[in-house]
């Protein structure tokens, strides 16, 4: 056996995707490098990040997939899910084999169980545009922490570009320690020092003086429109969970 290990990101995981045709491995198997080197019988592959060749993958996906293959693949992969890679190769080679759209294939355990994945990842994807809450910082910036189940931060970087184009914004993940921050112009990830870090732990030390007046109104607002008599616990539950609660002004 071969294993092939790349550097955890989904071109590094296309790349070992790649090579494992390009230098014909019979035997292979995928892993991130943080994965635990188990197999001591494996012979190792480095595998070096190449947008070529990830490129390559992608576009023989979209031939027979369309764009929404490629995003199907890439939901996956920010699923973090332990088969990730193991799915992924799958899909590839057995749209090498057929070259048709092989993710309607719902007959197929792996295609079906891919399926599940992407429709899981969507939910969450649709929750965080809807659920996140914008703090006012003093340099008039904007802040929000979210927690998601999956890594769908990369997932809803258009969505708030196109949305707050005015504003500069940051959106931080607390689960994965890293963030992503729009200047005006530009969407950058960023990995905050630990210092960094205590502080974005901790943004009310920095809010500007009208925030605590915006949540105010806020709460008043949802507070005067909300109907007593009409209030329905169980479906309020079914469209807001309440995991997202600590982070919606409403519910402070």
């Amino acid at each position: 056996m071969t294993r092939l290990v790349y550097d955890g990101s989904f071109e590094g995981l296309l790349t070992a995707i790649f090579e494992v045709h390009e230098y014909k491995f019979r035997d292979a198997e995928i892993v991130a490098e943080a994965f635990p080197d188990e197999n001591l019988f494996a012979e190792k592959h480095q595998v070096f990040t190449d947008e070529a060749k990830a490129k390559r993958i992608e576009k023989f996906v979209e031939k027979y997939s369309g764009s929404e293959g490629v995003r199907n693949l890439l939901r996956v992969f920010l699923s973090e899910s332990e088969d990730r890679e193991r799915l992924i190769f799958f899909s590839l080679n057995y749209l090498i084999q057929e070259k048709v759209n092989i993710f309607d294939n719902y007959a197929n355990k792996k295609i079906a169980e891919i399926s599940k994945i992407v429709k899981s990842v969507g939910r969450e994807t649709h929750r965080m545009k809807a659920f996140v809450r914008f703090i006012k910082l003093a340099d008039d910036s904007y802040f929000a922490h979210i927690e998601p189940d999956f890594n769908v931060l990369p997932l809803i970087i258009n969505h708030f570009k196109n949305r707050y184009t005015d504003q500069r914004w940051m959106i931080y993940d607390l689960r994965r320690n890293y963030g992503i921050y729009y200047d005006l112009n530009n969407v950058e990830f960023f990995s905050p020092t630990s210092e960094m870090r205590e502080r974005l732990l901790k943004p009310s030390e920095f809010l500007h003086d009208e925030e605590l007046q915006f949540e105010n109104l806020w709460r008043n607002y949802f507070r005067s429109t909300n109907i007593r008599e009409r209030k329905n616990p169980k479906l309020h539950l079914q469209h807001l969970p309440k995991r997202y609660w600590k982070y919606l002004t409403e519910k402070q």
